[in-house]
């Protein structure tokens, strides 16, 4: 039996962000309309791009070719009372239909869990859809996740997941513990519970990337040593290309906080140590990374040096943790540089990590509460 019951139906929000429950709205949408236009009515005062919004959910809906997702800047204040202002919203709703994939169909259905969804669907001529009202099949909100992210980290898809993850990145010179600082880091953070349990960590690829090297030239010599790899200006764009895509991968299925033992950034470094020189194509993969929240440099002090059959740079250590040091504080991301024993670093990395959170999980107050605060 065919369900199809509208030709156009619309669904209009903030998403501030979009959570299981906004999903619920628009699959619904699609499954009983030939044609839905998701319209994200974004404020200029919001702290997540309309812009990133539209990307998320564009993401979600991707296997569905009948929905169409748009953006538009919304910056009307809300009063339900007022004629004047439905007005407005309703014009920006229009431009906002205009732009999408169903611009010469009629809106006849109005999908909302809204009160005010039979009011909005009076002023396009269409049938109002009102679904689970009460929140009883996703309990959830925007108000709510807002409020506190972690609590409700499950309620978002894994796109949003990845937009809103905190990117904590762990970077220093050889031998000087960023491994065990990231490993140690994500269990500390597991032990917490909760959406806390699924913390990963994203392991370096580099290492990995030198070893195959390594076993390369040993193919060809069994006495290659570490330092007789010739390392290749290309190497250092696979290896932070690789790194990246790793990343995202892992902020997709896990927690609020991702640990990376290193970065694109990192490898930048690298390609000058090994290199002698800057790698453009190196510093555009790290440019376009998706933010970070904050880097732990570890500091090369106090830490013997241990040669694990891949390592060559003992005397190299100082000047690449002070080159780590110079490019972390040209940059914008907050960053710490860690001294001290094992037990010692990791209680400053939480310390840090804990104080970036309260950062990074903290929105901005929609437009609508800033009217009536």
């Amino acid at each position: 039996m065919n369900r199809v019951q509208f030709q156009h139906g619309l669904v209009i929000g903030k998403f501030y962000p979009p959570h299981l429950g906004h999903l619920y709205l628009m699959r619904t949408a699609a499954r009983h309309c030939r044609q839905v236009t998701v319209a994200v009515l974004g404020a200029s005062v919001e702290s997540i791009s309309i812009a990133d919004r539209v990307a998320w959910l564009r993401e979600c809906l991707a296997d569905l070719p009948n929905v169409c997702v748009v953006g538009a800047l919304d910056d009307v204040p809300v009063d339900y009372h007022d004629a004047a202002i439905w007005d407005a919203h309703v014009s920006i709703m229009r431009w906002a239909v205009s732009e999408g994939a169903a611009a010469d169909v009629a809106v006849d259905a109005v999908f909302t869990s809204e009160s005010y969804g039979s009011e909005l669907a009076r002023h396009f001529g269409a049938t109002s859809v009102c679904l689970d009202p009460q929140r009883a099949l996703h309990p959830v909100s925007g108000t709510a996740v807002r409020a506190d992210l972690a609590a409700h980290w499950w309620q978002l898809p894994a796109p949003v997941r990845a937009g809103l993850a905190m990117r904590v990145t762990v970077v220093g010179a050889e031998s000087t513990g960023t491994t065990t600082l990231a490993r140690d880091l994500a269990m500390a953070l597991q032990a917490r519970g909760g959406a806390w349990t699924a913390t990963r960590w994203v392991a370096e690829y580099g290492r990995e990337y030198s070893q195959n090297l390594l076993a390369l030239a040993r193919a060809r010599d069994p006495k290659a040593r570490p330092q007789d790899v010739h390392w290749q200006a290309d190497d250092f764009a696979l290896i932070a290309a690789e790194q990246t895509w790793r990343e995202n991968a892992a902020a997709r299925e896990g927690g609020p906080v991702l640990v990376c033992d290193t970065d694109a950034l990192a490898t930048c470094i690298w390609h000058e140590r090994y290199r002698g020189l800057r790698h453009p194509g190196v510093e555009a993969i790290a440019a376009a990374m998706p933010p970070r929240q904050l880097y732990l440099l570890t500091d090369h002090a106090g830490v013997p040096f241990e040669d694990d059959g891949l390592r060559d740079g003992e005397t190299l250590r100082p000047w690449m943790t002070q080159r780590f040091a110079d490019v972390l504080a040209a940059q914008p991301v907050p960053w710490l540089r860690l001294v001290g024993d094992r037990q010692t670093r990791l209680a400053q990395a939480l310390a840090a990590v804990d104080a970036a959170w309260q950062r990074h999980s903290r929105f901005t107050l929609p437009l609508e509460q800033r009217v009536t605060a």
